[in-house]
């Protein structure tokens, strides 16, 4: 039989899902990430979701192709195919901050301290730093990885409180010392230079402007401490 692998966003997600755990996958698509925790044993069951039927029955398709069992495959918007009791290690991966962000707003018992959640956000990561801040989540820990030439962050969190600065909801709460660190900070900084830029040539664009200068300089003060502190 041929190997599963894995890319480098999935591979990583796969290192943090606990030995033993009970999964649910939302948006799995092909379910690589089910279909190789369950071949490799990390996982005593797996549940894996999908909005609609054609990533469904491509998650069906790779199970059948590698032989492996324990998988649920759900048709269904977000969690809300799945129980609370069914599932105690939550991914929820290539999709927008924004999109993660909503799914687990309709399912408020992801935020009850008995569940890890495992996200992925794609794009607009913020969002999902500041709904977790606001919503009863707390991050434990933020990495960052290379996936086709592109970084990405990788949050695990789970029912708490926190309290987040304007710098770390768009720089990451739990980045210090990575070693992507500095140029995934760097390129925020370059995207919002240039939307300032953009903005100070438009008339009636000012509040916007400014509220983009104030995240630019927490960001960059951001930077200089993590420079500190990787100097020190």
């Amino acid at each position: 039989m041929k190997q599963l692998e894995l890319s480098p966003r999935l591979g990583l997600l796969a290192d943090w899902v606990p030995s033993g755990a009970r999964l649910a996958d939302v948006g799995t698509d092909h379910a690589y990430l089910p279909v190789w925790l369950r071949l490799h044993g990390r996982v005593a069951s797996a549940i894996a979701c999908d909005l609609r039927e054609g990533p469904l029955a491509r998650a069906r398709e790779t199970g059948r192709a590698y032989g492996v069992d324990g998988i649920s495959y759900r048709l269904g918007n977000g969690l809300e195919a799945v129980n609370a009791e069914e599932a105690d290690t939550i991914v929820i991966a290539g999709m927008g901050g924004e999109n993660i962000a909503a799914i687990l707003e309709r399912a408020p018992w992801t935020a009850d301290g008995t569940h890890q959640l495992l996200l992925q956000p794609m794009t607009r990561d913020e969002v999902l730093r500041a709904f977790l801040m606001d919503h009863g989540y707390v991050i434990h820990r933020e990495a960052l990885l290379r996936d086709r030439g592109t970084i990405y962050p990788v949050i695990e969190a789970g029912g708490g409180e926190m309290t987040l600065t304007l710098g770390q909801i768009h720089g990451g709460a739990a980045l210090l010392g990575d070693p992507l660190g500095d140029r995934y900070i760097i390129e925020k900084i370059i995207r919002l230079q240039i939307a300032v830029a953009g903005l100070n040539r438009s008339s009636g664009q000012e509040e916007k402007a400014d509220s983009l200068r104030e995240i630019l300089t927490a960001l960059l003060s951001m930077r200089e401490e993590w420079r500190r502190a990787e100097s020190e």
